[in-house]
């Protein structure tokens, strides 16, 4: 258990050392408000460095926080700081852009966030569920390849090119179209994904010896429509940081932030609010060094969505805590404003 004068100590530490990256010592601490002696406050540093919240670097008399006070002050001493006017219509601001579908705003809000905190950003977009198939197109590019068309009532439009094989005509295309449309469109995205592994084979069997191939067609177009897309903002932020030893490290963590599953591992969804997992509560070596901050925001009618930034341990976490706690709001209004301008087209 620590004192109210430690907790202070700890506070001061990891606030003075996220801000200018220097070992903090006593005269320091005396400086910045600690109400004892130089003594005393060596004490307490000693303290904080045998409980393990604190360590000494080599190099000076100065203490550093270390994994464990990390947590410690994200758990129990953090004090997310308020934006100001001017940080929260910057936000505002990067939003007032012409926008055309909804994974558009979803790729823009990493870029945003990217740009306002410098460190790598995340941004998953809200859960399918309630999406609904509203077109399905094939449109012919030259004799071996044509492009497959999805349409959400959301807004999305997904797009798959195909080399078709020669078994396949042209009026074997537009009797695929046929069936999808007749059967799928205005039916819940999860309902087609399971009408496309029981229902529609069997309707194909009936016009095609060999269903399979063009199945192919439709089933990879809508698997992109199902994927959850997380896009990725700002990698190259990360050499900003003495993060890494090696080219070799580096280029370790830029391959992982282009694996589409580690990434949606990575930021699995809060249940609510914000989260912060810190070096090896990553649970992958090669983000010992480094802190995720993630949080959710809710769309009304449309489920949940994600935005993360991935930066150093020594991140300012009240700075960062406020600032995610601001942009959510604001991604979320921005998602229900573009929502309820698309439901609006659909019931006129």
């Amino acid at each position: 258990m620590l004192t109210e004068r430690q907790q202070l100590i700890l506070r001061l530490v990891i606030q003075l050392y996220t801000s200018d990256g220097l070992p903090v010592g006593s005269k320091t601490l005396m400086n910045a408000g600690v109400k004892a002696s130089s003594a005393t406050i060596r004490n307490d540093l000693a303290a904080l460095e045998q409980k393990g919240y604190l360590e000494k670097t080599h190099t000076s008399s100065g203490r550093i926080p270390s994994v464990q006070g990390y947590r410690f002050y994200v758990d129990h001493l953090l004090q997310p700081r308020s934006m100001t006017p001017a940080e929260v219509s910057r936000i505002k601001t990067s939003f007032r852009k012409d926008f055309r579908e909804i994974n558009d705003i979803i790729q823009q809000s990493a870029k945003i966030l990217s740009d306002l905190t410098s460190y790598t950003a995340f941004s998953l977009g809200p859960e399918i569920n309630e999406r609904r198939l509203t077109g399905f197109r094939i449109v012919p590019l030259n004799n071996q390849q044509l492009m497959a068309i999805i349409v959400t009532d959301k807004g999305n439009v997904e797009s798959q090119i195909f080399t078709i094989p020669p078994s396949i005509s042209s009026s074997d295309i537009e009797q695929i179209v046929r069936i999808i449309n007749d059967k799928l469109i205005g039916e819940p995205l999860i309902t087609v994904y399971h009408k496309l592994r029981t229902e529609i084979p069997l309707i194909l069997q009936r016009y095609f010896q060999s269903p399979g191939s063009v199945m192919d067609i439709f089933e990879m177009a809508l698997s992109q429509a199902f994927e959850e897309k997380v896009y990725v903002s700002g990698k190259m932020n990360l050499l900003d940081f003495d993060l890494f030893s090696d080219v070799p490290s580096f280029k370790s963590i830029y391959s992982l932030m282009d694996n589409h599953d580690e990434v949606v591992s990575l930021i699995e969804v809060p249940d609510d609010g914000i989260e912060i997992k810190i070096g090896n509560e990553l649970e992958k070596d090669e983000l010992a060094r480094m802190s995720l901050m993630t949080a959710s925001y809710q769309v009304p009618g449309h489920g949940k969505g994600t935005i993360a930034i991935l930066g150093p341990t020594n991140m300012s976490y009240a700075k960062m805590f406020g600032l995610m706690d601001v942009f959510r709001h604001e991604l979320a209004n921005h998602l229900t404003d573009y929502y309820r301008l698309i439901d609006s087209f659909s019931t006129s």
